[in-house]
């Protein structure tokens, strides 16, 4: 199994990739900590993990807090023996849809605190446990590196904290290499999953026929199809794992080619 044996810290589980990423890694062998702000759903999905024959536990935290992240942390090493060998940084907050003109900087402040600094202080707190083999995978966007948009605004706030997200990640790499942590991240397009589901949904009863919907979704898709979610959350689980224990600064786009880095 890809993560046997490893125990495992999941920010962010919630009803999008967040709970696919819980589940698969338990299914592929890891000791999981989901950690999130909405309790009863760290709950229900701790419990069906068990009830499936997986090890997991649920430690509520908001990574917006310092002292929670420390808490986590130690919570999670002292769980399962005192060691963490991945953290996976998928904690995030989305913010308003703008455009210049009406961009909200307490808005997209937030955003930056949230995605950006949630993850240092989230990945500070796990140092101590990460050290001699551990890895980190930090959640980003394509929206990076292609703006996305429409009429209701860009993806603006959310996508230029995540490009903080992506600089912070090969820093972390180069610093955190000297105690043996490897640093990578992730860049997600389109993600085949219930948010996305209840977006199509809604283009539906607002009159549009789904493969209308569909297809403009998946036009410049060169796979023809929106990624699964739980295909983008095993490439993200692979990150963690012993198949790249020599990868470490490393973006891995994974959006069914919707963008090809140069």
């Amino acid at each position: 199994m890809l993560l046997n044996g490893k125990v495992v810290i999941i920010s962010g589980v919630g009803p999008g990739m967040g709970q696919a990423l819980a589940r698969i890694a338990a299914s592929e062998g890891a000791s999981v900590i989901l950690a999130a702000r909405n309790h009863k759903f760290l709950e229900e999905v701790r419990d069906d993990i068990v009830a499936n024959g997986g090890k997991a536990v649920a430690i509520p935290c908001d990574i917006a807090d310092e002292a929670q992240c420390g808490a986590l942390a130690e919570k999670a090493a002292a769980e399962f023996g005192g060691r963490i060998d991945g953290l996976v940084n998928s904690a995030y907050y989305h913010g308003d849809w703008s455009v210049i003109e009406n961009a909200d900087p307490a808005d997209m402040a937030t955003a930056f605190d949230v995605n950006c600094l949630g993850t240092l202080r989230l990945t500070r707190a796990c140092i101590p446990y990460l050290r001699d083999g551990g890895a980190v995978v930090n959640v980003s966007t394509m929206a990076t590196v292609r703006p996305f948009g429409g009429e209701h605004g860009m993806e603006m706030g959310y996508a230029v904290a995540k490009g903080a997200v992506n600089t912070l990640t090969k820093y972390m790499a180069a610093d955190l290499g000297r105690y043996g942590i490897r640093v990578n991240a992730c860049r997600m397009g389109w993600i085949h999953g219930a948010p996305v589901e209840g977006h199509i949904q809604a283009q539906v009863d607002a009159g549009l026929a789904r493969e209308d919907v569909l297809a403009g979704i998946t036009r410049d898709i060169p796979i023809g199809k929106i990624p699964p979610e739980d295909d983008c959350a095993r490439a993200v689980l692979m990150m963690i794992s012993d198949f790249t224990r020599v990868v470490t600064g490393a973006s891995l786009d994974v959006n069914g080619g919707h963008w090809m880095a140069p």
